[in-house]
């Protein structure tokens, strides 16, 4: 017969089976349980990247950035391992601490063999303060270096679609898509970029296909639900938002938008009035 489950609170009897804990509540989103197993695993070996990685991580997904910040340093410095760095960069940008990212950041892209993960953060960053110039030069550096990393192509697909560079996005996100059809975001990214273009018809496929892999994502069911209704196929439509309404308040409030944004939805005087037509919890 198998093992019952442990209870969180009982104590691993290796450091291995402590990590091996500490990522599975991580994954099913037990962010306390897994902080505090990574914490005990650094109590007794303070440069365990593993415990230093899943700590980072839980607290980070805790909305505690400050807190995840001097455990990753230490290690950081310790280790300089590009995935720490990255980590690190990332809590101390969330914490509000841009500069400091940064250079954590510019550290780890020179780490060879390239990591890239640590070019899309810095790239996203630098185009968050609005240096869009630099983060594209980072991008292209790192595509440079690690030509086959898709995660490159798709940030920097985002960087030109925040550029209004709708040509080039969508040349890189077609050309992740074709490289690995698996990937959900660059079927939903590829549909964004064809919606501006007024290509209803093939972005509503796209949209399908996505939903096909994750059918509760509420956004890209809006976002086909708006393609069915710019395409004049109401019923259809209307129906896509009432089930992306089943989200939630969040989901709601971008069905309403979205049916009232379009040539064929409908528009409410009271927000209410929409939230009863798409049959939303009006709470």
């Amino acid at each position: 017969m198998p093992k019952p489950p442990q209870s969180p609170h009982d104590r691993p009897s290796t450091i291995q089976e402590a990590l091996e804990r500490a990522a599975l509540a991580l994954r099913t989103q037990r962010f306390d349980e897994a902080a505090r197993l990574a914490e005990g695993v650094l109590k007794s070996n303070r440069s365990s990247l593993p415990a230093a990685q899943l700590l980072g991580q839980a607290l980070l997904l805790q909305g505690r950035p400050d807190a995840a910040v001097e455990p990753l340093l230490r290690v950081a410095r310790r280790s300089q391992d590009p995935a720490i760095e990255t980590l690190l960069a990332r809590a101390l940008a969330d914490a509000g601490r841009r500069d400091e990212a940064l250079g954590h950041l510019r550290q780890a892209t020179e780490r060879r063999p390239p990591y890239p993960l640590a070019f899309v953060e810095l790239g996203d960053l630098l185009g968050k303060l609005g240096r869009l110039d630099e983060a594209l030069a980072v991008f292209e550096a790192g595509l440079a270096l690690a030509p086959d990393a898709a995660i490159l192509r798709m940030g920097l697909g985002q960087l030109h679609l925040n550029r209004n560079d709708r040509a080039a996005a969508r040349a890189l996100f077609a050309q992740v898509r074709a490289a690995a059809p698996e990937r959900y975001d660059a079927r939903v990214a590829l549909a964004n970029v064809l919606v501006l273009d007024g290509e209803y018809a093939a972005a509503a496929d796209l949209y399908r296909s996505a939903l096909d892999m994750r059918p509760d994502d509420a956004v890209t069911r809006i976002g086909l639900g708006k393609c069915l209704l710019e395409m004049g196929e109401r019923r259809a439509g209307e129906a896509a938002l009432r089930t992306a309404t089943r989200d939630g308040a969040s989901a709601a409030g971008l069905a309403i938008s979205a049916l009232a944004a379009t040539p064929h939805g409908r528009f409410f005087l009271r927000p209410s009035a929409a939230a009863k037509f798409l049959g939303a919890d009006p709470t």
